[in-house]
């Protein structure tokens, strides 16, 4: 069962998972990924707008080191230590006992610990 979390609550049990290893999925239009990465620590930025809103102005960074699953399902090396998700004031947070689950008019973003 999914349970409705604000960005605090969301924010204090994603930190829990820090040290760990973690897959993200994301569903964007036109868009999916697959990433593993090893979790260093999270962090928040903010942005300036723009004058067509294509850039969130808040940015989930999760940080560290990890594979991304390319076009022809081979992992490559992250090009940068940080995986960014864009956060919306419209973004919902949910977690189902074992994934968190990120919805906003951009896409959807699942963080979920690997086994």
């Amino acid at each position: 069962m999914n349970q409705e979390l604000s960005i605090e609550d969301f924010n204090e049990m994603l930190q829990k998972w820090t040290g760990k290893r973690i897959k993200i999925f994301k569903h964007e239009i036109e868009d999916n990924d697959e990433t593993l990465m090893n979790l260093d620590n999270v962090s928040y930025a903010e942005q300036d707008a723009t004058i067509d809103d294509y850039v969130a102005k808040h940015i989930l960074q999760l940080n560290g080191t990890g594979v991304i699953e390319n076009d022809d399902h081979e992992h490559e090396p992250l090009p940068s230590p940080t995986y960014e998700i864009p956060l919306e004031d419209s973004t919902n947070y949910q977690f189902d006992g074992s994934r968190f689950n990120l919805k906003n008019d951009r896409g959807h973003y699942s963080i979920e610990l690997c086994e």
